[in-house]
């Protein structure tokens, strides 16, 4: 028997771990995102470390991303220019 963890997309934001198992299946509610996948295709250290636990539709990869997240992406990037121009102002 070997030892498990799991874990959410989200929780798993920002780690590195050595061994990786992944689901890409449609959960039980909701829908994947390109986001969710990146996240959890990214988690591990490399190719070699990673696994697929099953098959998936691969037509998944080829959707672009939802209308709330490319606004969210529009926002942040507003953000950003403005506490850079704010900063900018403070130091000059």
């Amino acid at each position: 028997m070997t030892t498990a963890y799991a874990f959410t997309d989200y929780c798993t934001q920002g780690q590195t771990i050595p061994y990786v198992i992944v689901n890409i299946a449609k959960p039980p509610m909701g829908a994947l995102n390109l986001f969710n996948l990146y996240v959890a295709l990214s988690r591990s250290s490399g190719h070699d470390t990673i696994r697929l636990l099953r098959d998936f539709d691969e037509s998944i990869f080829l959707k672009s991303h939802t209308l709330e997240l490319l606004a969210e992406d529009d926002h942040l990037a507003e953000l950003d220019a403005k506490t850079t121009k704010w900063w900018i102002e403070q130091s000059g």
